[in-house]
């Protein structure tokens, strides 16, 4: 375990990779299915609230003045990403099919990781302040933004997002966000506290809706449909996704004279997407027959980055240590 640990893989990933397992060979079915569903959706809705009650607008407005990396950050997230998804989605999206080059697509226009990029930010000895500033005004923009890019995907390829999906976002996401803001100054303090409950609904969540999702994959004929080319395609295009993203925000940091601690921010939150933002969101646009193919991209984008990143930062962390003169651990 502490060699899996080291390589950036925990026990909670292993949990992910279960769940996906279990929804391909024992899928929750009929009333258990619907129980899940709606189990599911208060647990997403209390987890946007805890958001909203332990985000201080305060410390993002005064992050916001380091406006270089704070840009540099939301153009690698809204800017290049978008253009890389579907750059990859043209060359690759006749072997993917229509379902996996949607997830491809969605994957591109989501906001980035907030706890992750921090941790990793952290450790590599970057400037945590203007990460945490760079996650959460990414998160905060994408519950509206990425939905908004969705449908006008969505509207070129001839599609649409039905008004209720609409209220739906609004009713699971935006209102608990807005009411967790507004009992901020009474809730705030106790929220930060303990992390380890937001963690904790956080991660259930998650687990929950994959679970869910690949149940409903499975249950729905949707995974024989998808050659097996086609998902080892998709290994290799996710794959090249990450390296381009992280060696194109690693350029322009370095073009635009970023020192090394800002660099890391925009490394480790321009590069990575959020699967705790992107699994509700994408439960609202999209119908359960499809939704597993739909998070299937996230899913393995978001495992690929950890491993990465954490051993980036370990990288870097090591380096640290031996400028200080200390025994490296």
């Amino acid at each position: 375990m502490a060699f899996l640990r080291r390589l950036g893989v925990d026990a909670y990933m292993l949990l992910l990779i279960a769940l996906v397992a279990a929804g391909l060979i024992l899928p929750v079915q009929g009333v258990a299915a619907a129980g899940l569903k709606q189990v599911t959706v208060w647990a997403v809705a209390l987890l946007f609230f805890l958001y909203g009650a332990k985000l201080d607008a305060s410390a993002v407005r005064s992050g916001l003045l380091n406006w270089r990396v704070q840009g540099l950050t939301f153009g690698a997230t809204y800017v290049l990403f978008p253009l890389l998804g579907l750059g990859l989605a043209f060359l690759f999206g006749r072997g993917l099919g229509p379902d996996l080059t949607f997830g491809l697509v969605f994957l591109a226009v989501l906001p980035s990781t907030v706890q992750s990029s921090i941790a990793f930010t952290g450790m590599a000895g970057g400037n945590v302040p203007a990460a945490i500033c760079a996650a959460s005004v990414s998160n905060l923009i994408g519950v509206v933004l990425t939905p908004a890019l969705v449908a006008l995907l969505l509207h070129q390829g001839g599609g649409a997002i039905s008004g209720a999906a609409v209220m739906k976002i609004a009713a699971q996401i935006l209102l608990p966000f807005a009411v967790g803001q507004a009992a901020r100054p009474w809730i705030g303090g106790f929220v930060r506290r303990h992390r380890r409950m937001t963690l904790t609904v956080d991660r259930g969540a998650i687990l929950m809706i994959v679970y869910s999702a690949f149940s409903a994959g499975t249950v729905s004929g949707l995974w024989s449909a998808i050659p097996v080319l086609s998902l080892v395609l998709l290994f290799g295009v996710v794959a090249l996704l990450l390296a381009l993203s992280m060696k194109i925000v690693t350029l322009c940091g370095r073009a635009a004279g970023l020192p090394g601690e800002d660099r890391a921010v925009l490394l480790f939150c321009g590069s990575t997407k959020s699967l705790a933002s992107g699994l509700p969101i994408a439960t609202a646009l999209v119908p359960a027959a499809t939704l597993g193919a739909t998070v299937l991209p996230l899913m393995l984008y978001h495992m690929t980055q950890l491993l990465v990143c954490a051993l980036i930062a370990q990288r870097h962390s090591r380096r640290l240590v031996a400028a200080a003169g200390q025994p490296a651990a």
